[in-house]
């Protein structure tokens, strides 16, 4: 195994997976969702620590994993998270009374993120997380960016899409979706951008008002 194989299985290990956030990966495994990784859980949890998160926005709720790694680094941020499949949201409405978030703290919208974003205020939010279908990833992102206060953060996990965005061979849809979003923003004067390897990647965003 090369080296940097070695450093990136290494941090992946280094994380200690809180018990609740072990249990909704394993639902989420059973279901056949994919979670993001512990190392990308706690880098998500470093993030709505560092911005004093108050107020997240997570499209794709999933079955609770990711949502439980940011209320972790903000324990008292209220949490609204987006997903059109009743089942996740039941699911993880348990998982978050379970790890002992109140009712209060965490709203679950039911519908298509796309129809749901219209209507949040702008820069109303420290972090928002975009885990949903790559095909519509542009525009989430494109959405975040409004939503997020200045000095707020966008993250994109998923970004290298299995290993597979950084392999010129591979062109199907979610590697050509994920390849749009990180030229353009590359590109772009209106965002600060680092792009992770933890997991499949870890794109982070912060609009610099341009």
């Amino acid at each position: 195994m090369a080296d940097r194989d070695l450093s990136w299985k290494f941090a992946e290990e280094f994380v200690d997976e809180p018990e609740a956030a072990q249990a909704a990966r394993r639902s989420s495994l059973e279901h056949g969702v994919e979670a993001v990784s512990p190392a990308v859980g706690a880098q998500l949890s470093v993030l709505a620590a560092a911005v004093g998160a108050q107020s997240i926005v997570e499209i794709g709720t999933g079955f609770g994993v990711s949502g439980l790694w940011m209320l972790r680094g903000a324990p008292n941020a209220a949490l609204t998270s987006i997903d059109t499949e009743a089942e996740y949201h039941e699911a993880a409405r348990t998982v978050f009374a379970d790890a002992g978030h109140p009712a209060t703290q965490v709203r679950l919208i039911g519908g298509r993120a796309l129809d749901v974003l219209p209507r949040m205020n702008d820069r109303a939010y420290d972090l928002v997380l975009v885990d949903a279908d790559p095909a519509n990833v542009l525009a989430y992102v494109e959405h975040g960016l409004r939503l997020v206060r200045p000095g707020g953060i966008v993250a994109v996990p998923h970004a290298l899409w299995r290993g597979r965005v950084a392999d010129p061979a591979q062109r199907d849809g979610a590697v050509a979706d994920y390849r749009a979003l990180l030229s353009t923003v590359a590109e772009s004067p209106a965002v600060t951008a680092a792009l992770s390897t933890a997991g499949d990647g870890l794109l982070q965003l912060v609009p610099t008002g341009a």
